[in-house]
């Protein structure tokens, strides 16, 4: 477990308790991407440690979640108009739920690199909750598999599709809309779908052309991250990346605690982390810069809390990991980083191949990496690269991997796969 503790410096308590053979939402149990499963497979492919795989219908980026026996994702029609959450078996990936949750009559428009079905569930026991941005989110009871509340009112044009995934915050489902249009945090009550809070962002992107008018403002106003809950220094603080600002928000009430504006960057896509006193994130696309900002900060604190920015190889979609005293990133071209966390000084830095959009998990003492043509690479950290595999699949993974009990889950194009030894 030392491992862990950089990560979990300021995280007291920890606010999404999991019991450890559980997989509850974007980027694993404390939403860092660490996993404490023993036991899993260095090696793999399409004839070696394949437990099951399964055929998942349509399109969806959607990471996998699992509680107990269940394992849930989402998935959609290529046009948009059909959504759906499905729940599998975990132990003999069998379907058995094909829940479509909502028609949609006329679809906005997403990106054809992005799906209908990009923002991954978040589960806790006997409740899932599924969400598609703006054409609607639900609670499904998991052991009737009935539908207890929906909403299909929050409007927000996405623009390039719908990325954020929600969390869960003691009775709150804590979400990001970030759109062309209208660009908000938003916390529902868990139990029953209705608005607790809703906090416009402070910071907007206005560029006018030489008429006078807004242009480009679709982009710049975009934002694809996953919010992050934690106790710092005494203080509950939502974490939530928008465009062109990342930002602190008391969790019960939606008001803005602080901020830190990033000027040219846009559509951040990533989940931060903390530790070592510090906040660490990616920024977006553009002018991309990993930040790292000093916890404990009121108002505009980007003069004042930024500890130290990096430029070279950062990514755009897939998380950070921080393990003990080195952050670990793989940019979206598949340039493989190592930095210092307290300095920001670069360790190594190593290309290993392919196109990159699913995070990084650690677990085992192992840090697996998959790109989206197939292969995948399993390192251990340190201060030197430190090869342990290369694997292969059929297809490649946008979604990120979660890994329970001695077993990776991974959703590639069109498939999940349960991976393990035998």
């Amino acid at each position: 477990m030392t491992s862990l503790l950089p990560a979990l410096f300021l995280l007291l308590p920890i606010l999404f308790a999991a019991p450890a053979d559980n997989w509850p939402q974007f980027r694993g149990p404390d939403g860092t991407g660490h996993s404490p499963a023993k036991g899993l497979p260095e090696r793999w492919s399409e004839s070696q440690n394949i437990v099951w795989k399964t055929a998942i219908h349509d399109r969806g980026w959607s990471s996998p979640v699992i509680h107990g026996n269940q394992i849930w994702l989402t998935t959609a029609s290529k046009d948009g108009r059909q959504l759906f959450a499905l729940c599998l078996d975990r132990r003999t990936g069998q379907i058995i739920r094909d829940l479509k949750l909502f028609e949609v009559p006329t679809p906005q428009y997403a990106h054809p690199f992005n799906t209908y079905a990009s923002p991954t569930p978040v589960i806790e026991d006997g409740r899932v909750y599924i969400t598609f941005g703006s054409p609607g989110t639900a609670c499904i009871d998991t052991r009737t598999f009935k539908v207890i509340w929906q909403r299909t009112d929050i409007e927000c044009n996405h623009f390039r599709g719908a990325g954020s995934s929600p969390i869960i915050f003691r009775n709150l489902l804590l979400l990001h809309y970030d759109g062309s249009d209208h660009q908000f945090a938003l916390a529902l009550d868990k139990r029953t779908g209705r608005t607790v809070w809703q906090t416009k962002r402070s910071v907007d992107f206005r560029d006018l052309n030489e008429k006078g008018v807004p242009a480009a403002e679709g982009d710049y106003r975009k934002a694809f991250a996953t919010p992050h809950v934690a106790t710092i220094n005494g203080r509950l603080e939502m974490i939530s990346l928008g465009s062109r600002a990342a930002y602190g928000y008391d969790p019960l009430t939606g008001r803005e605690l602080w901020r830190v504006e990033e000027h040219d960057q846009f559509s951040a896509s990533t989940r931060p982390v903390l530790g070592h006193g510090m906040i660490f994130f990616p920024t977006g696309f553009s002018v991309g810069q990993l930040f790292a900002v000093k916890t404990g900060g009121n108002g505009n604190i980007t003069g004042s809390h930024v500890a130290w920015k990096h430029k070279r190889g950062v990514s755009n979609k897939p998380s950070i990991l921080l393990i003990d005293d080195l952050i670990y990133m793989v940019g979206d071209t598949g340039i493989l980083s190592c930095l210092e966390a307290k300095s920001g000084a670069l360790v190594w830095m190593k290309r290993i191949g392919g196109e990159f959009s699913a995070s990084p998990i650690y677990a085992d003492g192992k840090i697996y990496l998959f790109d989206e043509a197939g292969k995948s690479t399993v390192i251990r950290p340190g201060r030197s690269f430190d090869l342990v595999a290369e694997n292969t699949l059929d297809e490649g993974a946008l979604a990120s991997p979660a890994a329970v009990e001695g077993a990776l889950f991974v959703r590639t194009r069109s498939h999940l796969y349960r991976i393990a030894g035998r």
